[in-house]
């Protein structure tokens, strides 16, 4: 049990703290929401209703849309792109790395679509890429829903006319929740990649070594 605590233990970690700062959404979430329906004239509502309103799964989601998209394409860009000195990137002078090696099926744990050869590799080989994608693809349409929902929700109370899902995939509000988290996250990666060039952090994978040269060890 302590081996698989250990070996799982940054993931373990994270995961915890994404339940307890979910957890800590939906209540301060719920109070914020039933204090804009009392302000408006509605009734309130229990925690269960909460976590069907358009509140809060507009909030959740427009969130986790960002992540998986500045995930999915950083995975992408980092293929052919570069950023010398960084941690976080392939070296552009040797950039035939260990990741691009041709995958071994005679290796004995390899996966097993590796040796199983044909779709099953060609789909694993940009695997990651594609379940991002497809998890930003999701994520974005249950935004899209929610925002639309809390939105026809504000219109009602207000007695304004509501909005279609493809008439609110219009509505300047959508975009603006979308961008303002877009912009966010490759603000986030792109320091991320610059200071990782000149910063140290000692025992982190994600940092150099502190003795490293700032235009070398790309990738280190």
């Amino acid at each position: 049990m302590k081996k698989v605590l250990k070996n799982n233990s940054l993931s373990i970690v994270f995961f915890i703290l994404f339940l307890i700062a979910i957890v800590g959404q939906a209540v301060t979430g719920f109070n914020q929401h039933n204090e804009e329906l009392k302000e408006k004239g509605g009734a309130e509502i229990s925690m269960k209703q909460y976590l069907t309103t358009g509140h809060f799964i507009q909030s959740t989601f427009e969130n986790w849309e960002s992540e998986f998209l500045q995930m999915a394409l950083f995975v992408v860009l980092t293929i052919f792109l570069y950023q010398k000195g960084s941690s976080e990137s392939k070296d552009p002078d040797d950039p035939e790395g260990e990741e691009d090696r041709a995958p071994d099926p005679t290796k004995e744990d390899a996966p097993w679509p590796v040796k199983q050869g044909g779709v099953f590799l060609k789909l694993y080989k940009h695997s990651l890429t594609i379940v991002l994608f497809l998890l930003f693809a999701l994520s974005f349409v249950a935004h899209w829903y929610g925002s639309m929902k809390d939105y026809n929700e504000e219109q009602h109370l207000s007695g304004k006319p509501t909005e279609t899902a493809m008439q609110y995939l219009g509505n300047s509000r959508f975009w603006f929740e979308s961008f303002q988290n877009w912009q966010s996250e490759f603000l986030s990666i792109f320091a991320m990649v610059v200071l990782s060039v000149f910063l140290r952090q000692k025992g982190s994978p994600q940092s150099k070594p502190v003795d490293a040269a700032y235009a070398g060890e790309t990738g280190e």
